[in-house]
């Protein structure tokens, strides 16, 4: 049970009492459940106005914001959905940002072009035919580009066949679609990783600043900083400028920057509705702070990020791809189980497939391909390791642990593990599929370690054993996996506990990230 002030307080940010309004539509009963689960409000539906629900309850007529809670009940208005074969809905990022790419890829992969293409207002509607134009139709396309949280409003419609989100679902929305009779939403063949992408937080190109640590990212957003000279910067104020409760970046910049202090964003902060108007809006104002998706980044100058610790990341595509990015995030598709025609499976097939990598990467979003770095260039990496070796044992370990680095490429396939557990998720065994794919194109005698680390929560001795043990478990799956297509490879398996951290220890989130194994390759 919440804590009666928090609970307050997020009654607070759902709920503002308000007038009865003329011409209500005829009441019936709903039930609007926070996002987070923890409050459940009961009453009779009477409109939707400015994305606000407004219900008569035992507390009297209540305006509740639409994007901070779920709608149960027949009376919950539904999105006008397209007639189409196609039906997907949610995250601007995906919406706009890669399915143009990925509709197009997916026609000419099936010999076929885009006939024609409409646009009505956030919805656009394209006509595939087939055989370059000449052929039968292979199906119409309808995307409808809002937030990530419309990804799941729109699939308890049974004629939506795909959500877009650029967050995972939350475990309050994954219950109501199964009541929906959607499925187990989580399920491998429910829930689809199809790119990675880093959020980034800009600032104006005449910004001399060019890097700033989480916690006075979270200072200046929730209001406790408000001049760029408090951080090294001109003296001039910070013009904050943050995205529209429900879209899926304003979610991961909350959860990530503000975890350890448990503040919030300022109400002084300016929304902006679209990532191309969060890019414009600090693209012209020199004193500007903002966050994008790297895809929207146009214009802007993208910062650093240092932790706690002193270590720091940039949004790379390689720190996106290895999840080491703070701000990184997964996009996703997601479809019911009772309602995937061929066209759409045929669509997540190909988004998924290594055919789709190349338009991932032209969308300015990160693609799952396979990519390689020589770790003698991560030097910040190599000052870590010998930081955190703090008795002999240790030390020897990091020294030999640095021997091996300056030899061995990395690869960007990273696997991550929950707290305890040596088990693979979902993307997790998309990652051994495409590395099975990837190893057995090359040359043998190849040699490929597997490498594992841990967060920094127990004893050494404990961390290096069940780095190993992780090692091993993908290690095993590899090659169970794999068997003769990886006969060409010659598989080592090495733990280094706590040693090498990909991000500080001081936060859950930082905790899961160092929680890893790695793979590195030589020739």
């Amino acid at each position: 049970m919440l804590h009666r002030e928090k609970r307050n307080s997020l009654f607070a940010v759902l709920m503002t009492s308000c007038a009865l309004i003329p011409g209500a539509l005829t009441a019936q009963e709903v039930t609007l459940t926070s996002n987070d689960g923890s409050i459940n409000i009961v009453g009779d539906f009477v409109d939707l106005v400015d994305d606000y629900y407004i219900i008569n309850s035992a507390l009297g007529q209540l305006r509740v914001e639409a994007g901070r809670v779920q709608c149960e009940g027949d009376a919950c208005p539904r999105a006008d959905v397209p007639t189409s074969d196609v039906v997907a809905v949610g995250s601007e990022t995906i919406g706009v940002g890669l399915m143009p790419f990925l509709i197009d890829g997916f026609a000419t992969a099936r010999d076929g072009v885009i006939e024609t293409q409409k646009a009505n207002g956030a919805i656009v509607t394209s006509s595939l035919v087939g055989d370059g134009g000449f052929g039968d139709p292979i199906g119409t396309f309808s995307v409808s580009s809002t937030s990530s949280s419309d990804a799941f409003s729109g699939l308890r419609d049974e004629t939506v066949k795909l959500g877009m989100s650029s967050r995972r679902i939350l475990p309050a929305e994954a219950r109501q679609l199964r009541n929906f009779g959607a499925g187990n939403m989580i399920d491998v063949n429910q829930e689809h990783v199809v790119a990675v992408d880093s959020i980034s937080v800009v600032v104006n190109q005449s910004n001399p600043v060019d890097s700033i640590s989480i916690e006075n990212l979270d200072r200046i957003y929730s209001g406790g900083i408000t001049n760029w000279s408090e951080i090294g910067g001109p003296n001039a104020p910070i013009e904050v400028f943050t995205r529209e409760s429900g879209s899926g970046a304003a979610s991961v910049f909350s959860e990530r920057v503000f975890e350890l202090s448990g503040r919030a964003i300022s109400a002084n902060a300016v929304e902006q509705t679209s990532s191309e108007g969060m890019a414009s809006a600090v693209r012209e104002n020199p004193n500007a702070i903002g966050f994008v998706a790297s895809a929207f980044e146009r214009g802007t100058k993208p910062l650093s990020l240092e932790g706690t610790c002193g270590l720091t990341s940039s949004p790379t595509a390689f720190n996106a791809k290895t999840e080491e990015y703070p701000l990184q995030r997964r996009l996703y598709l997601y479809n019911r189980a009772d309602n995937v025609d061929p066209t759409t499976q045929a669509f997540i097939d190909y988004a998924l497939s290594s055919a789709a990598d190349e338009l991932i990467a032209k969308s300015g979003l990160v693609s799952l391909s396979i990519s390689t770095v020589p770790q003698d260039l991560q030097n910040g990496r190599m000052r870590a390791v010998l930081e955190n070796a703090v008795d002999p044992f240790e030390f020897r370990l990091a020294r030999d642990m640095l021997l091996e680095m300056f030899e061995w490429d990395r690869l960007s396939t990273t696997f991550r593990f929950a707290s305890g557990s040596s088990r693979l998720d979902g993307k997790g065994q998309a990652d051994l599929e495409r590395l099975i794919d990837f190893l057995k194109t090359q040359p043998g005698g190849t040699q490929v370690s597997v490498v594992g680390f841990t967060d920094a929560d127990g004893a050494f001795g404990s961390n290096q054993e069940l780095s190993l043990g992780r090692a091993q478990q993908v290690a095993n799956e590899l090659l169970a996996a794999g068997g003769s297509d990886l006969a060409n490879i010659e598989l080592s398996v090495k733990g280094y506990g706590e040693l090498s951290p990909s991000a500080c220890n001081d936060s859950l989130e930082g905790k899961r990230i160092n929680r890893r194994v790695e793979v590195w390759m030589r020739s």
